[in-house]
C-alpha cells in the first residue's frame, strides 16, 4: 500500500505533484491546519503531514496520529510542532534549513541599499509630488566597511554579495577561523572592532541567550557615528528601544528591520522615525524561496517514506533501523559530550576530535560524529540539528577528524571529544553502563563518574577543604536540589572539579555567591536535552 501525506497548509502545486510522482498518494487540504478539530479527527489518516507555519502539531494532535511516521516543515522554524512529544512517538520531525539563505542574504543587501539611500522616504515623497531631490542626500556602498554578525550560511552569502559591490567587510563568530575567514576575503575581528569600525552593521544569527541585545545601549554607543544597522535575522538581537534614541540623537544615521522583538508588530520604538526602513518579515518571502522549501520537503519526505532515508532531520540521525537500536544510548551521549563543550567554549573551535574505543568504535561514526558536532554547535545555534551541523562546522573552517581503536582501557567502549581552539584543547569522555545510561567519566584528564542530569553545575577549584561544604551549603541555602554529587582531582593539592546533577534551573545570583567565595576558579550551570 503506498504511503499517504497530508498537506494541510498551502504548499505549491509543483510540490504536491512531486509527491504524486514518486508514488505517495497525497491530500492537498491547504486550510485543514488551521481547524484543529478537523485535524484531529482526520490525522489518523496518514503517513506523513506536510506544513508550514499555520498547522501547530500539538502533543494531543501527535497522540491521535496513529500512523504518523513524518512531518516535514516546509521551512526553517519549527516552533508548531511539539518535538519531544514527536520523538517519542517515534514521529521524524524534518525541516529545509537551507532553502531561504539567498532570498534572506539578498533582502538584507536591498535593507542596506534602502537605508544608504533613504529610498522609501524617497519615493513616498515623489509620489506626492513634492519633488525633494536635496532633502534626501545619501551614501555609497563602495569602500564603506560592513561589519557582518554571524558569518554562517546567510552572513557567508551576505559577505560574498557585499565584497561584490567593493566593500570592505570585517566579520563578527565565534566559529569562524582565520583561515575560513581568508578564504571568504574577509577579516575576522572582536565584536568591539567591529562596532568601531563598521559604516553598516547586518546582523545574522540566531537568538540564544547569549545573542540577545547583541547590540544593547552599550554596544550601540560603542560604534562609529552615522553608522547605519540592518537586522533581517531575528527581533530582540537589538535594543529597539537604545536604537531609537540612537537614531533621535543622530549618533546613528539609519536602520533597516525586517524582524522585531515581537511580531506581529504592530508597534515599535523604530516606527516613524526618519531613515528607518520596516518590512514586517519579508527575508523568505519570494517566489523562488516559498517554491524552494515546499520542493525540498516534498523530496526528504517522499525519500523517508518510500527508501527510509533520513534528511534534515531535527530529532534523528541518519541510521538504519537496525543501527537505531543498538546506537540510540551512543548517539545521546555523544551529544551530551558536545553540549558539554560546547556551552564551555567561548572561542572560535578550530578543530574538533573524536576518539571511539571499544564496541562503540564499530558503530555508525558519521551519526555519532553528527550528534556530538551537533551537541557542540547548539550552545551557539539552537536552529541546528545532525544533518546541518558538519555542514556548517566545514562552512566555518573547523577540521573534523575521527580516531577508532580497539578496547583500550577498563571500559567496553567509550568516546572522547577534544575541541580546539586558538587558547586551548578541552576535552570530555563518557561512556554507557549496562543500564543505558550515558556517563560522564573524564573532564581535563581527570576521572569521575557522573550521571548526566537536564540541569547541572560545573565547578573547578585548588583542591583545598571546603568545597564539598561551601557547594552543599549554597545550595541548600538557596533551595536547590542536589541529585548527584561528583568529586575528582588531578592529584592532591591540584587541580580539581565538581559535577552537581540538581533538579531545577540554578539561579544566576547562586553562582555570583560562589564565585564571591574565591574558592572556585570556575562555575558553570549546563543544560542538557536528557529526553
Amino acid at each position: 500500500m503506498a504511503p499517504k501525506v497530508l498537506v494541510s497548509d498551502k504548499l505549491s502545486e509543483t510540490a504536491v505533484q512531486i509527491f504524486r510522482d514518486r508514488g505517495v498518494e497525497v491530500d492537498y487540504l491547504p486550510d485543514l491546519g488551521k481547524d484543529k478539530d478537523r485535524l484531529l479527527e482526520v490525522i489518523g489518516q496518514y503517513d506523513g503531514l506536510a506544513i508550514r507555519s499555520a498547522t501547530k502539531v500539538t502533543e494531543k494532535i501527535l497522540a491521535a496520529a496513529e500512523n504518523l511516521k513524518v512531518i516535514g516543515r516546509a521551512g526553517i522554524g519549527v516552533d508548531n510542532v511539539d518535538i519531544p512529544a514527536a520523538s517519542k512517538k517515534g514521529v521524524i520531525v524534518m525541516n529545509t534549513p537551507f532553502g531561504n539563505s539567498v532570498t534572506t542574504a539578498e533582502h538584507a543587501i536591498a535593507m542596506m541599499f534602502a537605508v544608504a539611500r533613504q529610498l522609501p522616504e524617497a519615493s513616498t515623497s515623489t509620489h506626492e509630488g513634492k519633488w525633494e531631490k536635496n532633502r534626501f542626500m545619501g551614501v555609497e556602498l563602495f569602500n564603506k566597511t560592513l561589519g557582518v554578525i554571524g558569518a554562517g550560511n546567510i552572513g557567508g552569502i551576505v559577505c560574498d554579495r557585499a565584497l561584490g559591490l567593493h566593500m570592505k567587510v570585517v566579520a563578527y563568530d565565534p566559529f569562524l577561523s582565520e583561515e575560513r575567514a581568508k578564504a571568504m576575503g574577509v577579516t575576522k575581528v572582536e565584536l568591539d572592532e567591529l562596532l568601531a569600525r563598521a559604516d553598516f552593521i547586518t546582523l545574522h544569527v540566531p537568538l540564544t541567550d547569549k545573542t540577545r541585545n547583541i547590540l544593547s545601549k552599550e554596544n550601540i554607543a560603542k560604534t562609529k557615528k552615522g553608522v547605519r544597522i540592518i537586522n533581517c535575522a531575528r527581533g530582540g538581537l537589538v535594543d529597539e528601544a537604545a536604537l531609537a534614541e540612537g537614531l533621535k540623537s543622530g549618533h546613528v544615521a539609519g536602520a533597516a528591520f525586517d524582524v522585531f522583538e515581537t511580531e506581529p508588530a504592530t508597534a515599535s520604538p523604530l516606527f516613524h522615525l526618519p531613515n528607518v526602513v520596516v518590512t514586517p518579515h519579508l527575508g523568505a518571502a519570494t517566489t523562488e524561496a516559498q517554491e524552494n522549501v515546499a520542493l525540498q520537503v516534498a523530496e526528504q519526505m517522499s525519500d523517508y517514506l518510500l527508501t527510509g532515508a533520513v534528511q534534515n532531520a531535527l530529532n534523528m540521525p541518519s541510521v538504519t533501523a537496525e543501527e537505531a537500536a543498538v546506537m540510540g544510548p551512543w548517539l545521546k551521549l555523544a551529544q551530551h559530550l558536545g553540549a558539554f563543550a560546547g556551552q564551555m567554549t567561548d572561542e572560535p573551535v578550530k578543530a574538533i576530535n573524536i576518539l571511539y574505543d571499544g564496541t562503540v568504535a564499530k558503530m555508525n561514526l558519521d551519526a555519532l560524529n553528527c550528534g556530538a558536532i551537533s551537541g557542540i554547535m547548539k550552545a551557539t545555534n539552537p536552529d541546528v540539528n545532525m544533518v546541518s551541523a558538519p555542514i556548517i562546522a566545514k562552512e566555518r573552517g573547523v577540521k573534523i577528524s575521527t580516531t577508532h581503536q580497539e578496547k583500550g582501557g577498563v571500559f567496553d567502549g567509550y568516546i572522547k571529544l577534544t575541541i580546539v581552539t586558538d587558547k586551548r584543547e578541552r576535552s570530555i569522555a563518557g561512556t554507557v553502563f549496562s543500564d543505558g545510561k550515558p556517563r560522564f567519566i573524564q573532564i581535563k584528564g581527570i576521572n569521575i563518574d557522573a550521571e548526566i542530569g537536564a540541569h547541572m553545575l560545573y565547578t573547578t577549584n585548588e583542591d583545598v577543604p571546603g568545597i564539598i561544604g561551601t557547594l552543599g551549603q549554597t545550595m541548600g541555602e538557596n533551595g536547590v536540589n542536589i541529585a548527584n554529587f561528583t568529586l575528582g582531582r588531578s592529584s592532591r593539592g591540584k587541580d580539581a572539579i565538581a559535577l552537581l546533577y540538581v533538579d531545577d534551573p540554578i539561579p544566576q545570583p547562586v553562582i555570583d555567591k560562589l564565585m564571591k567565595t574565591g574558592l572556585f576558579q570556575q562555575v558553570k550551570p549546563l543544560v542538557f536535552d536528557v529526553a
